[in-house]
């Protein structure tokens, strides 16, 4: 499994873990830069966000927590499912222009082009992870338990991991060519979103439709963080394995476009 292009560059990646970190570090200090909310800012638009969506579906349109999710509390609800979109969405969309922006690295330096997107999900993981006491806070306050299962949950980030960064190898590197490439990333992602259900259960969509739901890893993600934290539900090891699946033909393909594509970058940027 090492020999397959994701896979390699994982290696090259712990190799090289002295400069990811660096990276991280650097692209994390670079987002708040002269900010005097500084790393708080990354907390406050998602809380926000969370707030608007709840006013507008749960006091305005009057939606309810399905039966059976282990919480009454609609935020709780809300801002569990989004928690792992949240990281995901960001993961893609930052990817996609960061070969661009750091091209004098790529052009004027051996450098391991690869090591970018990932950079990129690890420092939005920062704020996943602040973000996620966040929301085990809002649990414990409003609901007073917390399931005994939340401590799987790493299990879905590595996944979620694989699966984003090998979307954002291939954005990224389809940017590097094809300059509209992170606006179409952005228009499918909002098509992605809704698709994906963060705002209703699983059970309340049509069944004609609920086809698209096999189709979507998120859909997967989004129900395993709700059950890990709110509920005792053992979790569906079917649907961990098909998570696992998708996780790795991602992380494998996008391995192998990145490597085809790698090959020109300094050429075209």
């Amino acid at each position: 499994m090492v020999g397959l292009p994701g896979f390699g560059f994982l290696r090259n990646l712990i190799e090289r873990r002295s400069l990811l970190y660096q990276m991280v570090r650097r692209d994390f200090e670079r987002r708040y830069v002269g900010s005097m909310g500084g790393w708080l800012w990354g907390l406050l638009q998602p809380l926000i966000l969370l707030l608007s969506w709840t006013f507008v579906f749960h006091v305005c349109m009057k939606m309810e927590v399905p039966p059976g999710q282990g919480t009454r509390n609609y935020t709780v609800f809300l801002f569990t499912g989004y928690l792992p979109w949240m990281l995901f969405n960001e993961t893609i969309t930052r990817s996609s222009m960061s070969l661009l922006e750091h091209a004098n690295l790529i052009t004027k330096t051996v450098f391991p082009s690869e090591i970018i997107p990932v950079s990129v999900f690890l420092s939005s993981l920062i704020n996943h992870a602040l973000t996620f006491v966040i929301a085990l806070a809002a649990v414990v306050y409003f609901d007073r338990s917390l399931s005994w299962f939340t401590w799987m949950l790493p299990a879905y980030v590595l996944l979620l991991g694989l699966f984003a960064i090998g979307i954002s190898w291939m954005v990224a590197a389809f940017q590097v060519y094809l300059r509209d490439t992170a606006q179409v990333v952005t228009v499918l992602l909002t098509f992605w979103f809704w698709i994906t259900p963060i705002f209703i259960d699983i059970n309340q969509i049509p069944e004609r439709f609920r086809f698209l739901l096999a189709l979507n890893p998120l859909s997967f993600l989004v129900r395993a963080y709700r059950e890990r934290i709110l509920t005792a539900h053992m979790p569906d090891w079917s649907e961990f394995g098909l998570l696992a699946l998708w996780a790795c033909a991602s992380f494998v393909a996008g391995g192998l476009i990145f490597k085809q594509l790698k090959k020109g970058f300094a050429d075209v940027l």
